[in-house]
């Protein structure tokens, strides 16, 4: 297998030993690292805590939490983790994937990362958030483009896709809006969850998607839409009220869309 690479092109090594305070130190984690094992069904430990915390803090969605447990919720975050990393998407935590964690986890106690970022501008113009469909993360910029901050999403199936491209916010919706609209289309006044905002696309057209909160978070990080992108309730609270109306929006199937421009590494 030939050996990940970050989106400046720059090699992760895959052999040797842990360098991030999350996991070095970690009997558990020492063994995956070195080849000895991979985590998968039937896992538990510490070492695997610390990776579930910090897929968690990458914005990676996580419902069960850091239990130290390997299940079907830590199988998906590390789908998409590998989705990102540029890695096969088995599910499991292998030796690639931890190293590739130990390059690009942030420090203990922060969020994001600090490598292989997206840039602020797609096609040229500059964007306030950026939508990661196959790794099901949303990236908030504020208007100078610094991220903010990273959150889980779930976005369409592949009978009623997201669809990718350059969007506007069109309108955003209230809580009590955003009840309404869930009543009158879905008759279900949650279905929308906290607040909405409805997106067209760049040149005016009508897009039929938006972002939302939820009312199934432990779906979040799947494809199980009707094409809108979902987020956790609170999550949906800041891009709310982070957005304004004609704020621009990238939608891209991975980070290496040519249309977004070149990765950022932060610090």
């Amino acid at each position: 297998m030939e050996p990940p690479v970050d989106f400046a092109g720059a090699a992760v090594p895959v052999a040797g030993g842990l360098e991030h305070p999350r996991f070095a130190g970690s009997p558990q984690l020492t063994e995956v690292a070195s080849g000895v094992t991979v985590l998968g069904t039937g896992s538990k430990g510490d070492g695997l805590r610390a990776v579930q915390g910090a897929l968690m803090d990458m914005g990676f969605a996580l419902y069960g939490g850091a239990d130290g447990r390997y299940g079907p919720d830590t199988a998906r975050a590390l789908r998409n983790f590998q989705v990102h990393a540029g890695l096969r998407s088995s599910g499991v935590l292998d030796t690639a994937t931890l190293k590739a964690l130990d390059a690009l986890a942030p420090a203990p106690g922060s969020r994001g990362q600090s490598r292989a970022l997206p840039s602020s501008f797609y096609a040229g113009q500059p964007v306030r958030v950026v939508i990661a469909l196959r790794e099901h993360r949303t990236f908030l910029f504020d208007p100078e483009g610094k991220l903010v901050d990273i959150f889980p999403n779930a976005v369409g199936t592949a009978a009623t896709p997201t669809h990718p491209g350059l969007k506007v916010v069109r309108a955003k919706l209230d809580q009590v809006a955003t009840e309404n609209a869930g009543a009158r289309l879905w008759n279900d006044r949650h279905v929308f969850g906290a607040r909405l905002l409805d997106l067209s696309w760049a040149d005016g057209r009508r897009s039929g998607e938006e972002l939302h909160g939820t009312s199934a978070p432990a779906l979040l990080g799947g494809d199980v839409s009707h094409g809108c992108i979902r987020h956790a309730n609170e999550d949906i609270l800041v891009l709310h009220d982070a957005l304004a109306v004609g704020d621009r929006i990238a939608v891209v199937e991975t980070l290496q869309d040519p249309h977004l421009g070149v990765p950022v590494t932060v610090g």
